[in-house]
């Protein structure tokens, strides 16, 4: 099937796409950072009274790893789906699209291994 379209019409198509996508995408990481700011201040609370400061520190640092592994991860999510998008909409040439996916496949590589690094 071969999509037609002239140049403003996929630039629309393109920008509202990769539009919603940030968005929906902020809205996720904005309520996954909340709910972690919340579940860390009640465990703060928790081991202060309870163990002391020291082990506070440590769950900062895990929590704080956790949190940008999973922005990461969400980061490269967009990016996939902006480039398939743009493969779809676009119709970018074959060779571009294999450079595209070696460089994301990259970039997970990297993540996973930074990732397993800090923990």
């Amino acid at each position: 099937m071969q999509l037609k379209y002239n140049v403003a019409e996929t630039l629309v198509v393109v920008v509202v796409v990769v539009v919603v996508v940030v968005v929906v995408v902020v809205v996720v990481v904005v309520v996954v950072v909340v709910v972690v700011v919340v579940v860390v201040v009640v465990v703060v609370v928790v081991v202060v009274v309870v163990v002391g400061v020291v082990v506070v520190v440590v769950l900062v640092a895990v929590v704080v790893v956790v949190v940008v592994v999973a922005v990461v991860e969400v980061v490269v999510v967009v990016v996939v789906v902006v480039v398939v998008v743009v493969v779809v909409v676009v119709e970018v040439e074959v060779e571009v699209v294999v450079v595209v996916v070696v460089v994301v496949a990259m970039v997970i590589l990297i993540e996973e291994v930074v990732s397993v690094n800090n923990n």
